[in-house]
């Protein structure tokens, strides 16, 4: 059974940098507040690297929680 590649969402948005107050960054973690892999996601391997660069500044700046309990 062939499936269908997901395609990256910021890839066809056309957006080039993630930032980190974007409010759509909960939505590549977990429960627990870990980052989603980017086979789930269907994210492109650079945009990523962005994204994971992106979650880890915002919660440096406080904005994402560590751990979610």
């Amino acid at each position: 059974m062939m499936r269908r590649r997901k395609e990256c969402r910021f890839c066809s948005e056309g957006r080039k940098d993630i930032s980190p107050f974007d409010t759509s960054l909960g939505k590549f973690l977990t429960d627990k507040g870990k980052i989603v892999n980017r086979r789930i996601t269907g994210v492109c391997s650079k945009h990523q690297r962005k994204l994971s660069r992106a979650i880890k500044q915002a919660r440096n700046l406080g904005i994402l929680p560590y751990v979610a309990h």
